[in-house]
């Protein structure tokens, strides 16, 4: 592991005796320029390194060992979490996109387990709003609205439901998409992703304001993260094909 690196540690800790740490110090001493001392810690703060590694190998392992079986492990563990009655096999993401009252629009982003399931992915342009201001809460309720009413007529191409609705916002968001849902009877548990400074998801959000960390997991901790990040690039996408539109236009386009 070590050989092929330019930059090499001072100390490797290993997790227990071998015959060959003098050899193995020797060695990576001249391969990086610097005394590399190779042991195998007896007490303090290093041992406890050290078997924190042996326990973070340990647990990778019975996560799993393929993509299939690291993606079941994900959805389980944000089964538990949430509290779902099943591992999530349709999840779905909304994002709203805005430069004042103009060109407001809204992505739906579906992911299949954990992967994008592009052919679901759906756009709207929010056309209710009154006042000639912004209304984040008023457009995510719209956006609910009709993607509920589709499902409701019948609409292939807003079937099946999922089994998780994520918002992009926090507790206010959520709630006023609740709202939306009881009206149509739907029962889809629904959650705000929540961001850090950083425009990061941290959080997870329930309409009635249980904040649930995802950071303590990293499986799903970079699920939702990911999620959050291609909602919001879906929605930007749109909303700048739109205000491109309408630059382009001109009066002398009404002329007849």
């Amino acid at each position: 592991y070590y050989l092929p690196r330019a930059i090499l540690p001072h100390e490797i800790l290993l997790p227990m005796e071998t015959e060959d740490c003098e050899e193995l110090s020797e060695v990576l001493t001249k391969r990086g320029g610097h005394k590399v001392w190779v042991h195998v810690p007896q007490r303090g703060e290093k041992s406890t390194l050290a078997d924190m590694a042996v326990r973070n190998a340990q647990e990778e392992v019975r996560r799993a060992t393929t993509a299939e079986e690291k993606t079941a492990y994900t959805l389980e563990a944000l089964q538990k979490m949430l509290n779902l009655p099943q591992p999530p096999r349709r999840m779905e993401s909304f994002d709203i996109s805005n430069t004042g009252a103009s060109d407001i629009v809204a992505s739906m982003v579906v992911y299949q387990g954990a992967k994008p399931l592009k052919s679901a992915y759906r756009r709207f342009q929010i056309k209710e709003l009154t006042g000639g201001h912004p209304d984040d809460y008023g457009s995510m309720r719209e956006v609910l609205r009709r993607r509920l009413q589709r499902a409701a007529d019948e609409d292939e191409k807003f079937l099946p439901l999922p089994d998780v609705f994520l918002i992009d916002g926090g507790v206010t968001h959520a709630d006023a998409v609740r709202e939306v849902a009881e009206q149509f009877d739907c029962t889809v548990p629904i959650f705000g992703m929540v961001k850090d400074d950083r425009h990061r998801t941290r959080a997870l959000v329930t309409p009635e304001g249980k904040e649930i960390g995802i950071q303590g997991n990293q499986a799903i901790f970079s699920l939702i993260g990911q999620i959050q990040e291609e909602t919001h690039r879906f929605a930007i996408e749109f909303h700048r094909q739109q205000q491109n539109q309408r630059v382009r236009g001109s009066v002398l386009d009404q002329i007849p």
